[in-house]
């Protein structure tokens, strides 16, 4: 969103939350004046939550609203389709995202980001789990917090606006180059080799890329050379907290859908809802999800000021991974052999969800942070 009368700098992106804030107030979606009352502040995310909530302001709701309009229009109906072509329109996407300032949540407005904190990706994350794929969702979280924050962080003015400028605006698309030199990938030698066929994200294409004769002009070169791996540490904590954020909405539909199918769908002559095995467990998933929100909350609330949040992120990343396991299969088993097929939310969630336990840290290297943090590790 561009106005010729909103002054530039930190002060444009204030007003910016300021005027989707305002125009939902307008609508009557928020409270006016003093606490919220409960439910009030997730309605504008198609959930409820009670009493007001301790990270996110009036601000981010709006943000998240504006954002589950593009969902909702330019999103969701053609996920199907994607899904079965095994790519989405990347670009187009990209630059709808982008015209509305959503590639570029927390970047410096200089170059065209919005200039707010991380509490503002994180609710960005948590309002892109409604796409109801995980393929979409993780490539531009590889755009926005994942490409681009050791750029952003330690690149050179004329690096980023050559490259954070336009990943920004979405007339680019990044994507991520993992180099594994043990596990076979072979750096050294430019094309790609061949598409994966992956189990799950499967709008997300994803290829091998092969290096011949590449020579990098050192004007290229991000921070101090050798730093790259410590560039990369820095940024997986807030890798990781995307991930919590982004999968928290998939898990509430999943349950919510559940519930509403094992609500209608009887078994001699009551709803599958009816039995105790089922509604305990759909409320002891939805406990754990809870839980998840504020042990995510609590991290981003500590990391904003400026704490080490890498024992609490590696735990929240940890649980989230392993809670998406349990509860798409435990949902999954509830909806019989319906949910063994590709028409239902809850298939596609245990495919795609089942990354988020080897992605940015596998389950087994959270554990040995956890661990060292303990002073257990030996």
């Amino acid at each position: 969103m561009c106005c010729p009368l909103l002054p530039a700098g930190p002060a444009m992106a204030r007003c910016w939350a300021g005027l989707w804030a305002r125009a939902a107030w307008a609508k009557g979606r928020f409270v006016l004046g003093g606490p919220a009352r409960a439910g009030d502040l997730r309605r504008a995310s198609g959930a409820a939550r009670a009493g007001a909530h301790w990270l996110y302001t009036r601000e981010h709701y709006a943000v998240r609203e504006s954002l589950r309009k593009i969902i909702d229009k330019d999103i969701n109906p053609f996920v199907d389709k994607w899904e079965e072509e095994g790519q989405f329109p990347a670009h187009k996407i990209f630059k709808i995202l982008g015209q509305a300032g959503f590639l570029g949540v927390n970047k410096p407005t200089e170059y065209g980001g919005m200039g707010l904190d991380f509490s503002y990706s994180i609710a960005v994350a948590e309002e892109l789990g409604n796409i109801r794929c995980g393929g979409v969702p993780m490539a531009i979280g590889v755009q926005t917090d994942m490409a681009t924050p050791a750029l952003t962080r330690f690149g050179s003015d004329e690096l980023k606006r050559e490259f954070l400028v336009p990943t920004i605006a979405g007339d680019v698309v990044a994507c991520l180059g993992v180099s594994e030199p043990g596990a076979g990938s072979d750096v050294a030698s430019v094309h790609i080799a061949k598409k994966i066929d992956k189990m799950g994200m499967r709008s997300s294409d994803t290829a091998q890329i092969f290096f011949e004769d590449v020579r990098v002009p050192s004007k290229y070169l991000i921070g101090e050379e050798g730093m790259g791996f410590t560039y990369q540490m820095l940024q997986f904590q807030e890798e990781r907290l995307w991930a919590v954020a982004n999968i928290l909405a998939p898990m509430e539909n999943v349950i919510q859908e559940t519930i509403d199918y094992t609500r209608q769908r009887k078994i001699y002559n009551q709803p599958i809802l009816h039995n105790q095995t089922v509604h305990f467990r759909l409320a002891e998933l939805a406990t754990e999800v809870e839980l998840l929100h504020s042990l995510l909350y609590q991290t981003v609330a500590l990391y904003l000021k400026g704490n080490d949040v890498t024992k609490f992120a590696s735990m929240a990343k940890l649980k989230a991974g392993r809670l998406a396991r349990e509860l798409t299969d435990s949902c999954l088993q509830f909806w019989g052999g319906m949910g063994f097929t590709n028409e239902v939310l809850v298939s596609r969630l245990y495919r795609d969800s089942r990354l988020l336990s080897i992605g940015a840290g596998a389950d087994e290297v959270m554990l040995s942070i956890i661990c060292k943090y303990m002073g257990t590790l030996p």
